[in-house]
Formats: structure tokens, C-alpha cells, sequence
């Protein structure tokens, strides 16, 4: 579409908007809770104003959805087709939104990251958008992030999710399960599932028990790339929505070369280092606005 421009080209933050929120450290104990559980959080990402930025470019993104979907990685199919009934999800963003591009190298994401996935640099993979409109049945069915991501090795992947609504059990905040990092690797679960589809494929003697992990607007939760997680229907009159950032080890190759890993990207060849414009080192940041 004319007078969209993909901004990949910039391998570093275009503004300085993320740059003025100290570093969080992360103590002992959260990381051996991280190791222990699968999950943490949540803690403090992003200050009022950061948070307005970044509520309004999702809420623009979402506006114009059916015409910028051709230049996002994806939009969630079950959703185009059924929106009334399939929670809002796309990939992407940050190629197109200047806010979102930069949220990506936002230090206070990518340096807790860089330490509980234990690597020197991080990577990013791909970023997400979650929507849950008011009163929208739609649920987020429990799965394991890395279940998507087996085309990318060894998997060496984290996750932080941005809430930009408060979150409550009633409006579906996420649940975890904790240990499920250690259960192995479940088969792919389709996105407009049943929340408990994956049930039927838990390990013998798995003890399943979802805990909720309810945020403030600007917080975030840390997730293992394989400890089940979820979300169910949005029961309240707001909004729930979430920016969701992925990131991997600077090594990661990828282990299926026949098509691109994103849509629109280049195809990396199968055995070597998945990297280039898409996937920038964020951690530690290299240049600056």
C-alpha cells in the first residue's frame, strides 16, 4: 500500500522514547523463581507516558487492520473471519508503527530478558498484539509458545508481555502453569481452540493448575518458551489488550530452510544463524537515536 514503509531497516531505536526508565535488576530470587517456576513478573516496564504511546499506536494498528495486514507478518485468520468470536492477534507491528519499533530495544525488556535466558546478546524474534474487546468471549487456549517456533533451534527463546489494561482474572489476565517448562514439548494447539484443548496431551501425573498473574497497565510478565500459559474470555466492560515481545539467543539457527520463518522476510537456509534486518540484536543495544 502506498505511504506504508517497513521500518526493519533500523536496527536501533528511531526515538528516544524508551530511553529514560532505568534498568530493572532483577534480584537472586527472581531468577531462581524464573528457573523454578517458568514464569515471573509482574514488574515495571513502561512509565504513563510510554504507555499512552504505545496504547495509541495499537489502537491505530487495530483501526486499520484489513488494510495493513499486508504488511504485517500476520493477522490471525480465525479472527478476520470471526471477530465477534476469535480474540484479536497479530505479528508484526513493529515493521510499520514507529512507537512499536522501538519498543522492541526497550532496555527494561531486554535486559531482565538477556539474564534469565542467560546470554550475553539477545535477539529479537517477532513481536505480538492481543486484543480483547469488552465482553468478548474469546480465550487465548492454553499452550506452549515453542510449539510454533520448532522451524527455530535450539530453543532458547523468552517472552514478556506487556499489559496495556489493567488485568484481572475477570478480564482475563494470563495464567501459568508452574514447572510445565520441564514437561517437554506438546503438539500445536490451534489458536481458536477450546482453552482447554490441550488436556488431551499433558504428560502422565502432570499436575495442572493454572495460577493467574493479574498486572497493571505498563506492567509485564516473564514466561519460559515452554511453560503452558493462557488467557480466558473477557468478562469485564474494558479492554484487555497486551504487546507481546519475543526474543531468542543470538546463535538460534533455523532447522526448516523451505520457506521463510516470517512472511515477507527472507528465507534463512536450514543450519544457519537466523539474523539480518528482521531479527536485530536488542541486548546489548547497538547504536543510539
Amino acid at each position: 500500500m502506498p505511504g506504508v514503509q517497513t521500518l526493519e531497516r533500523h536496527d536501533s531505536p528511531i526515538s528516544s522514547r524508551f530511553a529514560t526508565n532505568p534498568v530493572a535488576s532483577l534480584s537472586t530470587e527472581d531468577v531462581e523463581q524464573f528457573e523454578r517456576d517458568g514464569f515471573l513478573g509482574p514488574i515495571d516496564v513502561l512509565d504513563a507516558t510510554q504507555l499512552a504511546a504505545v496504547r495509541h499506536a495499537v489502537d491505530g494498528v487495530i483501526a486499520r487492520l484489513g488494510e495493513l495486514a499486508p504488511h504485517l507478518y500476520e493477522v490471525e485468520q480465525a479472527h478476520a473471519e470471526r471477530p465477534d468470536e476469535v480474540v484479536c492477534h497479530f505479528l508484526g507491528g513493529w515493521l510499520i508503527d514507529e512507537v512499536l519499533h522501538d519498543l522492541i530495544f526497550h532496555a527494561g525488556a531486554t535486559a531482565p530478558l538477556a539474564r534469565l535466558l542467560g546470554v550475553e546478546e539477545l535477539r529479537f524474534w517477532h513481536d505480538q498484539v492481543f486484543a480483547k474487546p469488552p465482553r468478548h468471549p474469546g480465550v487465548v487456549p492454553w499452550h506452549q509458545d515453542y510449539s510454533y517456533w520448532t522451524r527455530t533451534g535450539p530453543a532458547r527463546h523468552i517472552t514478556i508481555n506487556i499489559a496495556l489494561d489493567d488485568t484481572s482474572v475477570e478480564n482475563g489476565c494470563l495464567h501459568f502453569v508452574r514447572g510445565s517448562h520441564r514437561w517437554g514439548l506438546m503438539p500445536m494447539v490451534p489458536f481458536d481452540a477450546n482453552l482447554e484443548a490441550i488436556r488431551a496431551h499433558l504428560p502422565d501425573g502432570a499436575e495442572f493448575e493454572p495460577v493467574p498473574v493479574p498486572a497493571r497497565a505498563g506492567q509485564a510478565t516473564i514466561h519460559h518458551s515452554h511453560t503452558l500459559h493462557g488467557s480466558p474470555a473477557n468478562r469485564t466492560d474494558g479492554w484487555r489488550r497486551a504487546a507481546v515481545l519475543n526474543y531468542m539467543a543470538s546463535d538460534t539457527r533455523c532447522m526448516d530452510g523451505s520457506a521463510p520463518l516470517l512472511r515477507g522476510t527472507p528465507v534463512v537456509p536450514e543450519g544457519e544463524i537466523v539474523e539480518g534486518p528482521h531479527f536485530p540484536i536488542v541486548w546489548p543495544l547497538r547504536g543510539t537515536p
